[in-house]
């Protein structure tokens, strides 16, 4: 697909058009008032004083008169008017002055935050952590939409707090202390003398405007990279020039494009990133901690699709138990630290896989071959040797540096149809792994046992697989089941990561550069909302303290019924993001004291970081190198766990635009689905075969006249009385679909009537 680049033309004047929302009375944009200041300063206008006290502070709360003055730049504010206004807020102790310079004293209705813009203008700043005690730091503070200025979403702004409306404080925007938009992908839109760009992310409320010789060719209705040039404080849009254009919106690789720019996903490597893996050696060289396991039979046990082998295992069964080998691709071997490879791996964190394509953490050379674990090569790799007895309890542990030659490449489908379906050519061809197999699924059925004793939680859920033909158009979205040989693996990498971790611990490994997968424990606000949603569905939850095992016990009550998916989700949302951090917190979800990452260095930076600590462990003679690519672990944590949120937002809304161009050639087909949530406006449905998720007006809701009963979570109807409330499973049909928004419109068939509900609860 050819893409067209901006090649680095100067932008021409600023043309003017008309607001997207023209109609709005209350849009930001509109030109401010700049007051005169005085010592009662505005509490609903930009002042003039807000604008020399947001320049002290952005100055790292100092400033001469000079930078002052300066800061106005054409602005037709005088010296003396500035002097008098400076006088003004040293006589009422917001500034203090020493010499000639300004310091700017602590001001409780000062805050700094990110801005989160809503569509309809508005916007919620959440508070940084300063120390404010006369802030509260939990709650989003509300800026009205005439107090947003030229703020754009994720702007870190300084707000001046102007009261307080319906329990929640109100303020606006005095000064953009940092801009994080600079580009905004979006459709072209031409026009008789100038063009515009409408933002494809509707937080961003305004178009831009954009010259014709700017539009670097772009048709009407392609999708675009626009960079803005202009905010234009003063003016409805910003000024700006497309800088590339991608192409035909309506095309999957253009969808995965505007995806990929909207969240600014790292997607090409550095010219020195490059040269360095042209340059990498596919010879093992020698070393005197590495040791020869290529008479181990290893097989690796992935997807159908996969490509990047990060993990080969073995089994050995002797008559204390078993010994499990779970190889790990020594990324480390090639990957050294601080070189341009290392640099870009940390700059992306982690792999992010689409439907059609994945944008690796590495390049090619290195996730699909000379780090891949494929079957009948040599390879590097960092095993963990587990020994367990015959009841599945760990006695021991070692690790080592090897070199390993995987056996055979198997799926997840073909195990399962060894193990369970005894399929008779599958067993036949794979005659020399059957045994180690079927010891495979023996250990992990009681690794299982023993870790859900403990109370790890189980949650069971499946995902949703998209089929993408030859001609990249979408001809299924489909759930999938986890089998015995997902289990199989699942539990082997878990044993592995933490037995890592567990070393770590017991032999005081600094944590200056690794890091813990840690998983805190959940609010308990949180758990007794969800507790509340779940009884007024019926379940009968036990009425004690939140501990793994009690979550365990409320899946239980799901397990194999139409409700266990959005039960899971909902309880997954009581609890907290799991993380990265030096600092070992453990992790609630496995119920385990030590954990971490250490399974898929080929994808996941912070796995890369755990080789290389748990190597200088078993090689204390080999010299640690300073690794510049991040200032501290600490910070590696922060970095390395926003770079995961950020890989899930991607692949979930490309999941979404996938989706609601695939239901959009399913108008009036119908759906069995379950309800997800309620509301004002309606419900919330999951479809059952595909999890697509949509909604249902409460104005399509014709039978009857609804309303929200907000205490028990639940729509009833005025005249029947009938209620649907989350779990609900109903039928339901597509009537429209809006593939902007992305949003599916469903209307309701029927209702299928759950087994009567037991509201008797657990004491």
């Amino acid at each position: 697909m050819a893409r067209r680049k901006f090649s680095g033309r100067k932008s021409s004047s600023t043309p003017r058009l008309k607001k997207r929302r023209s109609d709005s009375n209350d849009h930001r944009g509109k030109s401010r008032r700049l007051q005169s200041g005085n010592s009662q300063r505005s509490r609903e206008h930009k002042t003039i004083d807000d604008e020399i006290i947001g320049f002290i502070f952005a100055n790292k709360g100092e400033a001469s008169f000079q930078e002052i003055s300066a800061s106005f730049g054409a602005k037709n504010i005088s010296s003396r008017e500035i002097e008098n206004l400076l006088s003004k807020l040293c006589h009422s102790k917001i500034l203090s002055c020493s010499n000639t310079n300004y310091r700017l004293n602590r001001q409780d209705d000062l805050v700094e935050g990110t801005i989160f813009s809503h569509p309809r203008g508005f916007g919620f700043v959440t508070p940084l952590a300063t120390g404010n005690t006369k802030i509260d730091q939990t709650q989003d503070i509300f800026v009205p939409a005439r107090a947003m200025g030229s703020a754009t979403h994720g702007d870190r702004v300084l707000l001046r707090i102007t009261g307080s409306r319906r329990g929640k404080m109100e303020a606006i925007i005095i000064r953009i202390l940092e801009r994080v938009a600079g580009t905004v992908v979006g459709i072209y839109m031409d026009g008789n003398q100038t063009g515009l760009v409408i933002p494809e992310d509707e937080h961003f409320t305004f178009n831009i405007l954009i010259n014709k010789s700017d539009n670097l060719g772009a048709k009407n209705g392609e999708a675009v990279l626009a960079e803005i040039t202009d905010y234009r404080e003063e003016q409805s849009n910003p000024a700006g020039r497309v800088i590339e254009v991608l192409g035909d919106p309506d095309d999957l690789d253009v969808q995965t494009e505007i995806v990929i720019r909207k969240h600014k996903l790292p997607h090409e490597f550095t010219p020195k990133a490059l040269a360095q893996t042209d340059n990498l050696d596919p010879a093992i060289k020698p070393e005197a901690n590495r040791v020869d396991l290529r008479k181990v039979l290893h097989v690796t046990i992935d997807g159908e699709t996969a490509r990047d082998f990060d993990d080969a295992v073995a089994l050995i069964k002797t008559r204390a138990g078993y010994k499990l080998y779970v190889s790990i691709a020594d990324v480390s071997h090639y990957v050294t630290p601080s070189s341009p490879l290392d640099i870009d791996a940390y700059t992306r964190g982690t792999s992010v896989y689409f439907p059609n394509r994945v944008i690796p953490m590495l390049p090619e050379r290195l996730s699909n071959n000379l780090c891949s674990l494929v079957p009948n090569e040599d390879r590097p790799a960092f095993t963990a040797i587990i020994d367990f007895d015959l009841q599945g309890k760990k006695i021991g542990k070692s690790f080592t540096k090897s070199i390993i030659c995987s056996q055979h490449r198997l799926t997840y489908t073909i195990v399962k149809q060894i193990l369970v379906d005894r399929e008779p050519e599958l067993c036949k061809k794979y005659k020399d792994i059957l045994t180690p197999l079927k010891w495979m699924g023996d250990l992990a059925a009681k690794l299982e046992k023993i870790r859900m004793a403990r109370g790890s939680i189980g949650f069971e859920i499946p995902e949703t697989a998209i089929k993408i033909g030859p001609d990249q158009k979408v001809e299924a979205i489909a759930r999938t089941e986890r089998n015995l040989a997902h289990k199989l693996i699942e539990e082997f990498m878990l044993a592995a990561n933490e037995a890592v971790a567990e070393t770590f611990t017991e032999k005081g490994v600094e944590n200056s550069d690794f890091l813990y997968r840690i998983h805190e424990q959940p609010d308990p606000l949180k758990v007794e909302e969800f507790a509340d949603f779940a009884r007024k569905m019926g379940l009968n939850i036990p009425r004690e303290a939140a501990s793994p095992k009690w979550f365990g016990k409320v899946l239980a009550m799901v397990s194999g019924t139409p409700r266990e998916y959005i039960v899971s989700n909902l309880l997954l949302r009581a609890m907290k993001q799991a993380c990265y951090s030096p600092d070992n917190a453990g992790h609630f979800g496995l119920a385990a004291e030590n954990y971490t990452h250490f399974t898929s260095p080929i994808r996941r930076y912070p796995d890369l970081m755990v080789h290389r600590a748990l190597n200088l462990l078993i090689s204390p003679k080999e010299k640690a190198n300073k690794n510049i690519s991040y200032k501290s672990a600490s910070e590696a944590g922060i970095f390395l766990s926003k770079r995961e949120r950020v890989s899930v937002e991607a692949e979930r809304e490309m999941t979404e635009r996938i989706s609601v161009r695939y239901m959009a050639q399913r108008i009036y087909q119908s759906f069995d689905g379950i309800v997800s949530g309620v509301s004002n406006f309606g419900m919330f449905v999951e479809l059952l075969d595909s999890f697509i998720s949509g909604g249902v007006a409460i104005t399509d809701m014709k039978d009857d006249y609804y309303h929200l009963d907000e205490k028990n979570h639940r729509l009833v109807g005025k005249l029947t009385n009938k209620i649907f409330q989350i779990g609900d499973l109903i039928t339901v049909q597509v009537i429209s679909v809006d593939i902007k928004r992305r949003r599916i419109n469903f209307i309701v068939e029927n209702k299928v009537e759950n087994e009567k509900r037991n509201t008797t609860e657990t004491r």
